[in-house]
């Protein structure tokens, strides 16, 4: 046998016919990227979208919840008793008499409980235009003979004092016209004044 020219190899560990033994296994490799599913028909889930009736109805809820809060500060706030300082009427007993300049509201009570103030006469003022202070004065000034007429024992008590809600411009443009006269004593009281 004569060796072809070129570079001399050393013989290989296999004889003519002989195949190398098998080797590890290698898998095909996989699919190509691409927008279409994997074999088998399986779909990925689609991630969840917005419920919004669920939102909607938390949103419902929370405002039901504010309200139902507003309304339960709002009475504990105001109480039962509470009625617009315009709309009292004679006879009426005042819990505690109002210490600011503008008074809105006053505590109203039963007059067999405790209460500092007894309404005796409201008096209401003429439409028009608002009178001014001096008007209103004038007005304020009818509660003592008023007085006198509701219960005379009280008239002349050195511990019974007046105290006057009268209209302001504010509540006037508002339609405020009474004047609402109010017998006060220092210590609280039960009752109503002697007539």
């Amino acid at each position: 046998m004569t060796t072809p020219p070129g570079p001399q190899y050393p013989p290989g560990p296999y004889q003519p016919g002989q195949y190398p033994p098998p080797g590890p296994y290698y898998p095909p490799p996989g699919y190509p990227p691409g927008p279409y599913p994997p074999p088998g028909g399986y779909q990925p889930p689609r991630p969840p979208g917005t419920n919004w009736w669920l939102i909607a109805g938390l949103v419902l809820a929370g405002l039901l919840v504010l309200v139902l809060v507003v309304g339960i500060v709002l009475y504990l706030a105001f109480g039962r008793g509470t009625v617009a300082a315009n709309k009292v009427a004679v006879g009426d007993c005042l819990k505690e008499l109002p210490d600011s300049g503008r008074v809105l509201a006053v505590d109203t009570v039963d007059c067999q409980e405790q209460h500092t103030g007894e309404v005796f006469a409201v008096i209401t003022m003429p439409d028009g235009d608002f009178p001014g202070q001096f008007l209103i004065e004038q007005y304020q000034n009818k509660c003592g003979p008023e007085l006198a007429k509701y219960s005379p024992e009280a008239a002349s008590d050195p511990e019974v004092g007046l105290f006057v809600l009268y209209p302001s411009k504010d509540s006037w443009d508002e339609g405020d016209r009474t004047v609402t006269c109010i017998a006060t004593t220092d210590t609280p009281r039960t009752g109503h004044l002697e007539k």
